[in-house]
């Protein structure tokens, strides 16, 4: 990681929900350019640091900085600068591609020119350019996985954020929607953060963020976490150690 800008930083934040607290002082940083998987089991946290993120909550303690924006000083600048893809599907699925991506543009203020080819860009990256009249309903998981990811583009954002991106697809489909988003990280510098609980869609170099009962237990590339063993086995050891 020889890029010394930070494209994400978490500081000392914290929430609860009630009683129950979610995160318990987490502090992290992603520079420009990589592409960071936050793995932990369900119930971890990963969702709610993901709202907090986006602004859909605030946070009860300590901050989140956007390419050197502070989201609780500047949201509309910090949030102007992130591609989201959530969990859920946010799609119409009685429209076309083309009609979502063109609907998702205006809401940014893009038109016209600009967005005819940003749309013809990010549709390209993900290997969707040749679907963009085919109603949305019509796809598969996977292209419509892709088409959010490419919908999410369009504004030219630093930041990604993807909450567990491939739930409920097949291997083939989870593999190639993995390496597009690690090429946008490595051919187009933009900072990714992956949220998932699936060990296999994280590769020895990425930057490696364990989340565990709302505390960071690991922070390295995962290579270097993992050492001898297997992420499956490390993960595992970690989480159960962290139990007792």
């Amino acid at each position: 990681m020889e890029n010394t800008i930070n494209g994400l930083v978490v500081s000392s934040l914290s929430h609860a929900y009630g009683q129950k607290k979610v995160l318990d002082e987490i502090s992290f940083s992603v520079v420009q350019g990589q592409f960071c998987a936050l793995l932990g089991p369900n119930g971890a946290g990963k969702s709610t640091l993901f709202s907090l993120a986006t602004r859909l909550i605030v946070p009860h303690s300590g901050n989140i900085e956007i390419v050197g924006v502070d989201i609780n000083v500047n949201p509309r600048n910090a949030l102007a600068k992130i591609g989201v893809v959530f969990q859920q599907p946010t799609l119409d699925l009685d429209l076309t591609v083309l009609q979502n991506l063109r609907y998702f543009a205006a809401l940014h203020g893009i038109s016209g020119k600009i967005r005819n080819e940003a749309i013809e860009r990010s549709l390209s990256k993900l290997g969707m350019l040749a679907r963009k009249d085919e109603k949305v309903r019509l796809l598969n998981g996977g292209h419509k996985r892709r088409m959010e990811i490419a919908r999410a583009l369009i504004h030219n954002p630093k930041v990604m954020l993807l909450d567990e991106p491939t739930v409920g697809l097949d291997a083939s489909s989870r593999a190639s929607i993995t390496e597009h988003v690690h090429k946008l990280a490595s051919e187009d510098g933009i900072t990714v953060l992956w949220a998932t609980h699936l060990v296999d869609e994280i590769k020895s170099d990425d930057q490696l963020v364990i989340l565990h009962e709302g505390k960071i237990i690991a922070d390295d590339l995962c290579g270097k976490i993992i050492g001898k063993k297997t992420l499956a086995e490390k993960f595992a050891s970690l989480t159960k150690e962290c139990a007792i």
